[in-house]
């Protein structure tokens, strides 16, 4: 579960029993609960050595928040235990011996500790330095080491978000042989910081929005670093035509000096010795932190694409003045994404986008891994991953599977200059962490105004919006953007600031989902979703730019309308999809794959992964030819 204000992965319990459909029964089988290839969750490969933190720590609820006032960091005596990662609900819960996590409704305030015995280290000492990394936490957390106070490696004391990892890098003088670890998480209802869809002052839990999941989300880890390395970050740009690729590193460095970058490129799964490219890159370093960005030719590359998810693997090494090397590795594709004219090209070629909503909610790690390749059995190629972080392997699955992936900065839910200032940080950090992946091609800013109230009527709101879309063209042309998904989105003298014009229409009645299509392709831009589809200066729409319907169905709400049972569902879910295709649309996207808490119209068992409508039911065939 992404948790706090959106749904984290959490790792699968190893006493968790997992099923699978099997001819109509359903039948035990062993699941991974992680990826043996990559025990921690993120994307990029750190071959040091590493040691969990996971499992059972020291628990104690500030009530009051006083324990900053009264010294908790320096001693304090903790009544309960909790196991790391969970949520801060579920850990009360488990304190006070109740069975069901515990709503809070204003601030909460939890604190953990642990002791760990310092790791033999495997390098040459003054090469080498001991970190912790945290996979999320959040919303704001604090970190002590023996009593001391750490920063993160960016200079935070205090770190906000919880979508993404960070780390402190532990300095030698304050470690000895027997280590106290004492963190301080707190998170509060505040409206202006990302929440995606879970509980706020503003949206209360209900409907469609979930109790609200925080704290220690994700896996805590020591690992030995080099002084001078790549952090296990790695962008990539491809540009298809000419097989060149961009890589954006950024280098920690400790000891200025002369320093070669040196990347190799190998098959995914090739055992050859001999990379397929190579390339050095000498630089002159200053100490602190950089991002660089490097170029290099893959001859003869093959592309990425769903029917063909084509994987390289990147070696990239920093080596010193005396040759040492410190190294990560990542998996790559090359792939373009380009919204022209009214449809999506995919490497230059038109596709049609078949999507599914999905949101991970409270999932394992190991049921989103089922989750995904569920949606892959019903024919979708795009995976709508809704306002929510997910344990980063997943991306890696999506990579290795051939899914499309449009992701989503989890939305704050009132319009203001600090949600706004929340919303870009949060933003920033989820990209510097996910812009390796060929999977991911979309990314929305906002959803439905969430976060974005006053979108058309307020001009510092459009402003905000339309300046973080020209950052992402330029910093990011790897992805299209969204500006704010399902309808208000922004025009500026006549010209979309979206790559994509997104409409949310949600009928059970046949008749009335053609009506809404047909005006939807006729550039009526109002009346057809809940609010007119476009705000700002005058637009009109001529099919100049990629039109999909990005949420529909929603049929599993016999109250709703929708069908009574899977087989009128499916037949329903079937009319409807060929009405899409029968017209100059370049994608939709179904809602959605699994139930979640209020929301019953999931078309996959959240536990076991197994379909309740026939399997490639959300496939479509060849687009329709192109007009005219």
């Amino acid at each position: 579960m992404d948790l706090t204000h959106s749904n984290y992965g959490l790792s699968a319990s190893k006493e968790e029993e997992e099923y699978t459909a099997v001819a109509g029964e359903k039948t035990p089988v062993a699941y991974p609960d992680e990826d043996p290839g990559n025990p921690l969750p993120r994307a990029v490969l750190r071959l040091n050595n590493h040691q969990l933190l996971d499992g059972e720590w020291k628990f104690a609820v500030d009530t009051n928040d006083d324990g900053l006032h009264n010294g908790w960091h320096l001693g304090h005596d903790y009544q309960h235990t909790a196991q790391w990662p969970g949520s801060v609900e579920m850990h009360m819960a488990a304190a006070k011996g109740e069975p069901s996590p515990i709503a809070w409704k204003d601030k909460v305030v939890v604190w953990y500790e642990r002791e760990f015995v310092l790791p033999e280290r495997d390098e040459v000492e003054e090469r080498s330095m001991l970190q912790l990394t945290f996979g999320a936490c959040g919303y704001e957390t604090r970190v002590w080491l023996n009593g001391h106070p750490l920063q993160t490696i960016e200079g935070e004391e205090i770190h906000y978000g919880e979508y993404t990892s960070f780390s402190y890098e532990l300095p030698d003088e304050i470690l000895h042989l027997s280590n106290r670890l004492t963190v301080r998480i707190a998170d509060t209802m505040d409206a202006e910081t990302p929440r995606g869809k879970q509980e706020s002052h503003v949206y209360k839990r209900g409907g469609i929005w979930y109790q609200t999941y925080t704290g220690a989300v994700r896996s805590v880890w020591l690992e030995m670093v080099e002084r001078n390395r790549l952090r296990s970050r790695v962008g990539v740009v491809s540009v298809v035509e000419d097989q060149l690729v961009r890589f954006n590193f950024t280098l920690r460095i400790h000891d200025p000096g002369q320093y070669v970058i040196r990347l190799q490129v190998f098959g995914k799964d090739s055992d050859e010795a001999q990379p397929l490219a190579t390339s050095d890159f000498l630089m002159l370093l200053e100490a602190g932190q950089r991002e660089q960005r490097v170029v290099m030719e893959l001859p003869g590359a093959e592309l990425w694409s769903p029917a063909s998810p084509h994987l390289y693997r990147l070696v990239a090494q920093l080596i010193d003045a005396n040759g040492y090397a410190a190294q990560i590795e990542a998996y790559f594709g090359l792939r373009k994404i380009e919204a022209r004219g009214c449809y999506v090209y995919l490497n230059n070629e038109r596709i049609y986008l078949d999507g599914i909503l999905y949101q991970p909610g409270t999932a394992t790690y190991a049921e989103m891994q089922r989750h995904f390749y569920a949606m892959k059995e019903l024919g979708c190629n795009l995976v709508r991953v809704h306002i929510a972080g997910v344990d980063p392997r997943i991306y890696n699955l999506a990579d290795e599977l051939g899914l499309l992936l449009w992701v989503e900065v989890p939305s704050p839910h009132s319009s203001t200059t600090r949600s706004r200032r929340n919303h870009r940080a949060e933003l920033l950090r989820m990209v510097a962490l996910m812009e390796t992946h060929p999977s991911i091609i979309i990314w929305s800013l906002y959803n439905e105004d969430w976060g974005a109230q006053d979108i058309a009527t307020n001009s510092k709101t459009r402003q905000y919006i339309v300046d973080t879309y020209h950052y992402m063209q330029l910093a990011h042309p790897q992805f299209l953007v969204v500006d704010n998904d399902g309808w208000h989105h922004i025009s500026y003298l006549g010209r979309l600031k979206s790559d994509l014009l997104t409409a949310h229409l949600y009928t059970p009645d046949a008749n009335r989902w053609r009506e809404l299509l047909d005006r939807l392709v006729r550039g009526e831009l109002e009346g057809t979703a809940a609010f007119p589809l476009v705000v700002g200066d005058p637009f009109f729409y001529r099919r100049q730019v990629p039109l999909l319907v990005s949420e529909w169905g929603g049929f599993g709400f016999p109250d709703y309308g929708g069908p009574q049972d899977d087989a009128e569902r499916a037949e329903r879910i079937r009319l409807f999809k060929d009405e899409l295709r029968a017209r100059p649309i370049a994608g939709d996207v179904y809602t959605q794959a699994t139930n979640i808490e209020d929301e019953r119209n999931g078309l996959i068992d959240p536990h076991t992964g197994e379909l309740s409508v026939p399997a490639g039911l959300l496939a479509s065939g060849p687009p329709p030819a192109p007009l005219g």
